[in-house]
This record gives C-alpha cells, sequence and structure tokens, in this order.
C-alpha cells in the first residue's frame, strides 16, 4: 500500500511515500482501501512534536478515513466486503495510519455510508463533524448569544450551524478576513466579524446585544483567551478546545477575579473520552441525517492527492484555509 511516513519531527519536507505491506485485519477488525483521508491541525504539530502526545517514530499520520471495506478479520458478521465505511481512528484512541491507502479499525466503530454521503463529506463529518456536535451540546445555548472563534475552520463551520439547530438566540462568528466572514455568513452566522479589524472587540459585544456573548467557544487561546473573558456575559460559558489551545492559553488571577464575581465559568473539552461506541454511532447518525436534510453543510477547502500530505499541512499552517482538507490516495 502506499502511505506517508515521517522518520523524524522537523517540517513537511520530513514527509516521505512510502510502499508498505497492506495491513492485516484481526479477530474483530476490518480493512478500508480508503477514497479519502482527512488532514487536522493536530497532526501538524504532532509532525513537529509539540501536541500533547508523541507518536512514535517512524510515523504514519492521519486519523480519519472513508472508504470500503476490502478484508474481513475473523468473526465479523455485521460488515460486508464492498461496503462503504467510515473509519474513525480516533475513535479508539488511534491517531496513526490514516495518510494511507489501507487502514484497519475496529469493525465495532466502523461507520456505515449513506448512500448520498460522498467520500470528503463522510471525512469532513468524523473529527470536525462529531466535535462540533459535542461542543453544542457542552453548554447549554439554546435561546442564548454565542460566539464562534475561527468560524470558517472544519470545527468552526459546522459549529456556527448545529448551534443554530440547538436554539441559539444568535451566533456570532469570528474569522480572518472578508472572504472567511463571507462563508461563516453564508453558513447560518448572525454576524460575521474580521478579528483583525481593531474594533472587533466592540462589534462582538454590539452583536451580542450589547452585553458580550453567553457561550464563547476558544480554539484559539493565547492573547484571544483574556479577550473572550473581557467579552463574556455574566453568568455566561467560556468553552476552551482544540490543538491550538494545549499551545497557546493565557489564564490569571485577574481572569480568575472576574470569574468569581460576574458568576463566569470555563470548561474544558475534549472529544475522546467522550465516544462509546454507541455514542459514535448515534452522533454519526444524526450528522448523516442533517447532512441529508440539508441542514448541516460541509466545506471542503481542498482536495489534494495523498502524495501532496505536506502542501496539506502548510495550507493549515497558512490560515489560508477555509473548512476540510482531504487527501485522496
Amino acid at each position: 500500500m502506499k502511505a506517508i511516513q515521517l522518520d523524524r519531527f522537523g517540517g513537511t519536507d520530513q514527509f516521505r511515500v512510502v510502499e508498505l505491506p497492506a495491513p492485516e485485519p484481526g479477530p474483530g477488525q476490518i480493512r478500508v482501501r480508503v477514497h479519502a483521508a482527512g488532514v487536522n491541525f493536530a497532526e501538524t504539530l504532532m509532525r513537529e512534536n509539540r501536541y500533547a502526545m508523541t507518536p512514535a517514530l517512524p510515523w504514519l499520520p492521519g486519523c480519519e478515513a472513508a472508504g470500503t471495506i476490502d478484508a474481513l478479520g475473523a468473526g465479523v458478521t455485521r460488515l460486508a466486503v464492498g461496503q462503504r465505511v467510515a473509519a474513525p481512528l480516533f475513535a479508539a484512541g488511534v491517531f496513526a495510519g490514516g495518510y494511507a491507502s489501507e487502514v484497519v479499525i475496529d469493525a465495532a466503530l466502523a461507520l456505515p455510508l449513506p448512500d448520498g454521503l460522498g467520500w470528503d463529506d463522510a471525512v469532513a463529518l468524523q473529527v470536525q463533524g462529531l466535535t462540533a456536535l459535542a461542543l453544542a451540546r457542552h453548554v447549554p445555548v439554546a435561546g442564548r448569544s454565542a460566539l464562534v472563534s475561527a468560524a470558517a475552520g472544519g470545527v468552526g463551520g459546522l459549529l456556527v450551524q448545529l448551534l443554530r439547530e440547538a436554539g441559539a438566540a444568535t451566533v456570532t462568528a469570528l474569522a480572518g478576513g472578508p472572504a472567511k466572514c463571507a462563508l461563516a455568513t453564508s453558513l447560518g452566522a448572525d454576524a460575521a466579524i474580521d478579528y483583525r479589524a481593531p474594533d472587533w472587540i466592540e462589534r462582538v459585544r454590539a452583536a451580542a446585544g450589547g452585553f458580550g456573548p453567553d457561550v464563547i467557544h476558544d480554539s484559539v487561546g493565547g492573547d484571544f483567551t483574556p479577550a473572550a473573558l473581557g467579552l463574556l456575559a455574566p453568568r455566561g460559558n467560556l468553552v476552551v478546545y482544540g490543538a491550538l489551545n494545549i499551545q497557546r492559553f493565557a489564564f490569571g488571577v485577574p481572569e480568575l477575579l472576574a470569574l468569581i464575581f460576574r458568576n463566569q465559568s470555563v470548561t474544558g473539552f475534549a472529544l475522546a473520552p467522550l465516544l462509546t461506541p454507541e455514542r459514535l454511532h448515534a452522533d454519526w447518525r444524526e450528522l448523516c441525517a442533517l447532512h441529508a436534510q440539508g441542514r448541516l453543510r460541509t466545506v471542503i477547502g481542498a482536495r489534494l492527492p495523498l502524495e501532496q500530505a505536506g502542501e496539506a499541512h502548510r495550507l493549515l499552517e497558512s490560515r489560508a484555509s477555509t473548512g476540510k482538507l482531504v487527501l485522496h490516495p
């Protein structure tokens, strides 16, 4: 099989295309012939050994794929060769193997694809779709104002839509530049504000009725976090998630005092601990139904051949991309 391999940590020049034996499915597993593999920002940090976990070298990046089953391990009866499935490797805590033409996954975690769901959309609804759906439930948003950072990204664009589905009174999007703001508006944001504008804080506060958002979803960290806390309405919730926040997060005594005297809260979020097999399948069915009904739109920012995995990483790191980046083996 063809795969992307990293032999030492560093830049995208450390990626190389390799030919490896196709993995054999063990008992209770399936092998999937990959038609699309997803690229995630966390993988750019893993490539440089700057993530919360250090992958073992040599490393085949990637934690999500979609394709057709081409082999069954012993004891697998629920699925069949030729069936179209999503392969959420991350659901088993596996963050390796996705940038390849073949992957192996436990049959219990394989997600059947509805007939109308394409390969790229099936990838976009995995890490990012499941994250956005769980985030929309993480704190109550019905009847409240919400702010989404990085709203033109893979999670952000889906989260804008799912917060509306969850009954948010208003959804304000933060994005970088007119094109990304226009995308966020097209996805249903009531207001889309360029965070590079000098008056972005005042504009966010005004969009939330002058009191600031009740719920802020922060995937950025760094300087944004204290600004978000300053914007947060009394009794509001700041939800902290994402690979960037692991790298850059500022929080000190002034922020703690504001939380206390304004009855606010900060809550963390991680998808993996929430994904029991039952929850995974139920959430997947919900996402697929919303997509089929036209109530949830995926945005595919770029489709690249597997050999251009380095270019996909460069696009993510440049902040020039929108939506989901997909590799095609």
